[in-house]
């Protein structure tokens, strides 16, 4: 099977705390998405807000990282058990802000492209992900 690449929709403070773990957690905690990854797929987030309620706009890729393998679990964070897996982010990665593309992508060609953002992931075409890379980490 083919590497295939994503964009999760999460905001920045839930993805510096994800790459920190070294996890991915996609949806709320939800196991759906999760599923549809494997591994050697790529996954980039992108941060519409700084925070989850009340965050400021932001509307930026804010890392990228290789999923690691299958596993995937359910941690026990009291109330909320969220589901997750491994994901090795690259660490020099830096924020690019959607804005900079200037419509390059095709992620953002049609008409109402952010609609699809609310599924919260979406694959990415292979030139997508290789713009998105290139803007982060300039290889």
């Amino acid at each position: 099977m083919s590497t295939r690449y994503w964009l999760g929709v999460v905001c920045r403070d839930h993805v510096r705390r994800g790459t920190g773990l070294g996890i991915a957690q996609l949806g709320h905690g939800k196991r759906t998405g999760l599923a549809r990854l494997s591994p050697g797929d790529w996954l980039v987030y992108y941060s519409p807000r700084t925070s989850l309620r009340g965050g400021a706009p932001l509307q930026a890729f804010t890392a990228l990282g290789e999923v690691v393998d299958d596993v995937i679990w359910q941690a026990d964070e009291g109330a909320f058990q969220p589901w997750r897996r491994r994901v090795r982010y690259l660490p020099d990665a830096v924020e690019a802000p959607i804005a900079g593309f200037g419509g390059r992508l095709d992620l953002t060609s049609g008409p109402n492209w952010g609609y699809q953002l609310r599924r919260g992931l979406v694959e990415l075409t292979p030139s997508d992900f290789a713009r998105i890379r290139s803007a982060m980490v300039g290889s």
